[in-house]
């Protein structure tokens, strides 16, 4: 799918974007390497919300390079989603691919929840 690159959507929406995509693939990749851990690294509720993250920011990220006016609903979901994302990965940031991941998911968190009440 093409990304907006320079296109007519404001800046803050280009960067919540980025971040969403760049914390789809985080999670994805970490959700691999947990699976890969075994252990607490692959329990089903963790693993499951890992991919449920990666899935709701592509979503967040879909929705708002077409400009859709429902962004604002996809991105309270996935601020949601990654919040609790990043705390459940946080409980294993003794590994440091995990405190990284509980980092993207904050970061994406944030700009998600401005993303949801910027049109608001």
């Amino acid at each position: 799918m093409p990304t907006s690159s320079g296109s007519d959507l404001p800046q803050e929406m280009q960067t919540c974007i980025e971040l969403c995509n760049d914390c789809h693939k985080a999670c994805l990749e970490t959700a691999m390497y947990c699976l890969q851990q075994g252990g607490k690294h692959a329990e089903a509720n963790h693993v499951r919300l890992m991919f449920d993250c990666a899935e709701i920011c592509q979503t967040s990220s879909n929705f708002m390079q077409r400009g859709s006016d429902l962004h604002v609903y996809t991105c309270g979901a996935c601020a949601a989603v990654c919040r609790r994302c990043a705390d459940d990965c946080q409980r294993m940031a003794d590994d440091l691919r995990m405190a990284a991941c509980a980092e993207m998911c904050r970061r994406c968190a944030a700009s998600c929840e401005h993303m949801s009440h910027a049109a608001a």
